[in-house]
């Protein structure tokens, strides 16, 4: 049985009144209205209602999805002229997304990439990720749900994917509707084993149906390949290493040496079959990979008591600020990886340094850097600063998260142990 089959068609079309701050954020281009800006609502709408919105002199302003459990009380689909939402606007909006990657495709060795980057490509809670021939959905609200027949029927005419594969957020996965459930395919079968996929000619795989995210963290793809080309003859270590991204990219790049160190077994066994997978490559048979499971700041703090010390570092944690209210520890947080990576960094290494809250702001994240640089014996000269890749562009104001800082290390005169 098709799972879309039991999902209705939305039919209702609401009338919405805001206030004139939401009126001025949404003609600036902002892909959300808040409950807090809603003054009205003709009907009483349900998720993925179509919710088109009026000024006070009852001119058109904007269309969005409507969603009345979440915080983010609509997804702005269009702003400006009134138009229809019909299946013509939907092939184009998908069209241009695509036309969007064609820079990741150009060199030919990449087959793991972002089709869809939700806000950013003016498709607001949607997430479209390729693995090859199999493709992974992504949905942050409900309010996708019952548009997913016309959404899924123009993915396979324009993609022609071998799968796609139904995923939700955490918040969504525990109450899913009309029988749907997370991993199921919603075009061919869903892959029951890893799917493999090319990243700038390396091989990775990825679980699609169970996976974190989509099943790879596709947007440090461009700092890993810097990595790549810096780690040449460098004994390197990879704090929060995943799945081994950072990991077999450095080993590729001719390091002697990666050591991964993550929480989770599982994804150090994946890191484990990631290097695997590459090992018809000279540089990763030669270097030697381990592995250790743990927590990156304990494991960090003794391994600075034992004076160990390696060539390159890279710090790539999980989002430390989910919500406004985890912004100052997150700080902290990133501060404190900041001084424990230098003291692992040695006289003349490299630190790469990323963070993917949103909630923290790139000033933020790189001026904390240095400042919990200067707390330490080190000195740290910038060699770049990094952000999204061309398939997670940034769209409106709190699009971008992503933001890493590459820098050489050097210890101060008189500092006897490096």
């Amino acid at each position: 049985m098709n799972p879309l089959e039991a999902v209705p068609h939305p039919t209702r079309r609401l009338a919405v009144r805001v206030t004139n701050d939401a009126i001025r954020q949404i003609r600036g281009g902002h892909p959300w209205v808040f409950d807090g800006s809603i003054v009205s609502v003709n009907h009483q709408g349900a998720a993925g209602d179509m919710a088109v919105v009026f000024d006070s002199d009852r001119q058109f302003v904007a269309i969005g999805l409507y969603d009345p459990q979440s915080p983010i009380r609509i997804r702005i689909l269009h702003q400006g002229k009134p138009l229809t939402i019909d299946d013509a606007w939907w092939t184009a909006r998908l069209a241009a997304a695509i036309e969007r990657r064609q820079p990741v495709l150009a060199a030919g060795d990449t087959t793991g990439y972002r089709l869809i980057h939700g806000e950013n490509d003016g498709l607001s809670g949607l997430v479209l990720d390729r693995y090859g021939s199999t493709l992974v959905l992504k949905l942050y609200t409900p309010a996708w749900i019952p548009h997913l027949s016309t959404l899924v029927a123009l993915i396979g005419e324009l993609l022609q994917p071998d799968a796609l594969v139904l995923r939700f957020s955490r918040g969504l996965g525990a109450t899913l509707p009309f029988g749907l459930r997370e991993g199921a395919a919603l075009i061919g079968e869903a892959p029951t084993a890893p799917v493999l996929f090319r990243e700038h000619g390396l091989t990775f795989e990825a679980d699609v149906v169970h996976g974190q995210k989509t099943g790879h963290f596709l947007d440090q793809r461009d700092n890993r390949n810097k990595v790549r080309s810096l780690a040449k003859g460098m004994n390197v270590l990879d704090v929060f290493s995943c799945t081994g991204g950072f990991s077999v990219f450095a080993a590729a790049g001719g390091a002697t040496s990666v050591h991964s160190v993550d929480l989770s077994g599982v994804a150090l066994e994946t890191s484990r079959r990631n290097m695997a997978h590459n090992d018809f490559i000279a540089n990763v048979r030669n270097s030697k990979h381990t592995v250790q499971a743990g927590d990156a700041f304990e494991v960090m703090k003794t391994m600075v008591q034992q004076r160990r010390q390696f060539d390159m570092v890279i710090v790539d944690p999980p989002s430390f600020a989910r919500k406004q209210n985890d912004h100052d520890r997150a700080l902290h947080a990133y501060r404190r990886l900041t001084r424990l990576a230098l003291d692992l960094v040695g006289n003349g290494g490299i630190l790469v340094q990323s963070s993917c809250s949103s909630r923290v702001s790139s000033d933020e994240f790189f001026a904390g850097i240095h400042s919990a640089a200067q707390s330490t014996p080190h000195r740290l000269s910038e060699m770049l600063r990094t952000g999204h890749g061309a398939d997670h562009p940034i769209g409106f104001a709190e699009g971008p998260y992503l933001k890493t800082m590459f820098a050489r290390v050097q210890a101060h005169a008189g500092n006897s142990h490096r």
